[in-house]
């Protein structure tokens, strides 16, 4: 399942979600803000930055790392160190967090100096030690969620909802657990999903999952609509089509349709439609 995604769409959610992660806070932590960060020099990304609203305060890296990667600390110092160089008048000092699954995918030995680990300033976090999903934030909750299987998951997200119902972000839960569910389950149809979890109908009209396919299902009716409008012109002017033509009509993007349904107002012969395709 697409993790990355998600884990940066729960920390658009919840910004400071990785400070639940550590053991101190900075004093101006609700002040933090997130982003997804390419450092093009090297074309590194770095899954997480939160930036200090001011230069006095500390930056905070993490990676999301789902699969085993040998030379993940060793890529992350790389980035971090690129980082540094192109924005040290940005922050006054950095940590770095790396979020795995379980410490089955940590990476076993690395290059990277000890003390790093040592002092705190490179700290590895494993989702199935954080402890049971009820007794946790929100946010560590949903990224839990993302590593469960089978019922475990299913039992855990509607326990989430349960929970989350008098929450003031509670359309946002929604739409996250819902996601999650989605790119889980990829066997299942979003409807076979949301009947699974148990959403009504009122709720599931709120998030962004449900508008998302509303609206595909809209722009999908609009292709299909402008796609037999230019058949039927094309065959007021020229009678029958074509396989041949018929199937690079079937063919068309949305774009293309409309500008075929202009152009074909000005073809006098076939021949022209041929010279369009």
């Amino acid at each position: 399942m697409k993790r990355d995604t998600i884990f940066y769409q729960i920390f658009q959610q919840f910004p400071i979600l990785l400070f639940d992660l550590l053991p101190s806070l900075p004093g101006n932590s609700l002040r933090y803000t997130f982003e997804s960060v390419e450092v093009k020099e090297a074309s590194f990304r770095i899954d997480g930055v939160l930036t200090p609203p001011d230069p006095s305060g500390d930056v905070f890296f993490t990676e999301i790392q789902i699969q085993f990667d040998q030379l993940l600390y060793e890529r992350m110092l790389a980035e971090i160190s690129n980082y540094v160089y192109r924005r040290t008048e940005l922050f006054a000092n950095w940590q770095a967090v790396a979020i795995y699954p379980s410490r089955t995918i940590e990476q076993s030995t690395t290059k990277v100096p000890p003390e790093l680990f040592a002092s705190g300033r490179i700290i590895p976090v494993y989702l199935d030690e954080l402890g049971e999903i009820e007794q946790l934030p929100t946010g560590l909750g949903l990224m839990v969620l993302t590593t469960l299987e089978g019922n475990q998951a299913i039992s855990e997200a509607k326990g989430m909802l349960d929970r989350s119902s008098r929450s003031d972000n509670w359309n946002a839960i929604i739409d996250m657990i819902s996601t999650i569910m989605v790119y889980k389950f990829t066997e299942l149809s979003r409807e076979e999903v949301d009947a699974m979890l148990g959403f009504k109908t009122d709720e599931l009209k709120q998030t962004r999952v449900y508008r998302d396919a509303r609206e595909e299902g809209r722009e999908e009716g609009r292709e299909e609509e402008r796609r037999e409008l230019v058949f039927m012109l094309l065959s007021y002017k020229f009678g029958e089509l074509s396989v041949k033509n018929q199937a690079q009509v079937q063919a068309l993007e949305f774009d293309r349709l409309q500008a075929l349904s202009k152009a074909l107002l000005g073809f006098t012969d076939i021949a022209e439609l041929e010279n369009w395709f």
